[in-house]
């Protein structure tokens, strides 16, 4: 019994460790995203966030290592702004086992049965990070990515998932016009 509980605690570990982000996004379909070619950070929106000053640098860090991929330089007159936005709550997983089993035993051949199980509650940091890109000009948004996912509080791994939260997010900039 001790052995299945410590099978279903590592299975749980291993799904969560290798799940994604999950992102959606939204634009302003009038929005000529071809214009675009410059960007700089909303100061305002970067104070705000209640996050520590290392992970608003990994953050920032990570945008600025993906927008030259597409075909953005900063800027200080910059034709977008970026805005981040960051909220945190614990996702509660509830693992429910139960025991089937075939088998056969004395008697008239093979039969069914249902064993004990138990149940195991587990809470996990789920993050959510927005990303808005608006027009400078305008000061109207145009277009905003939302990643949510699992965190982690490993200080060695926080680069890397922050990366993967703002690439994923990222990957879906500039939309695709239909």
């Amino acid at each position: 019994m001790k052995l299945i509980k410590l099978l279903s605690v590592l299975g749980f570990f291993i799904l969560t460790s290798c799940s994604s982000v999950y992102v959606n996004t939204d634009y302003d379909k009038k929005a000529n995203f071809a214009a675009y070619k410059t960007y700089a950070y909303n100061k305002s929106s970067i104070d705000k966030l209640e996050i520590s000053d290392l992970d608003k640098k990994r953050i920032l860090y990570a945008i600025d290592a993906v927008m030259p991929t597409k075909q953005f330089s900063k800027s200080e007159n910059p034709d977008v702004l970026i805005n981040i936005f960051t909220k945190e709550r614990e996702r509660v997983n509830v693992y429910n086992n139960m025991g089937w089993g075939y088998g056969f035993g004395w008697g008239w051949g093979p039969g069914w049965g249902m064993g004990m199980g138990f149940t195991q509650t587990t809470t996990t940091p789920e993050g959510t990070l927005y990303i808005d890109i608006v027009d400078a000009k305008t000061k109207e948004l145009v277009w905003q990515g939302i990643g949510t996912g699992y965190l982690t509080t490993n200080f060695e791994k926080k680069d890397e998932r922050i990366a993967e939260f703002v690439s994923k997010i990222l990957e879906k900039y500039p939309p695709v016009i239909k």
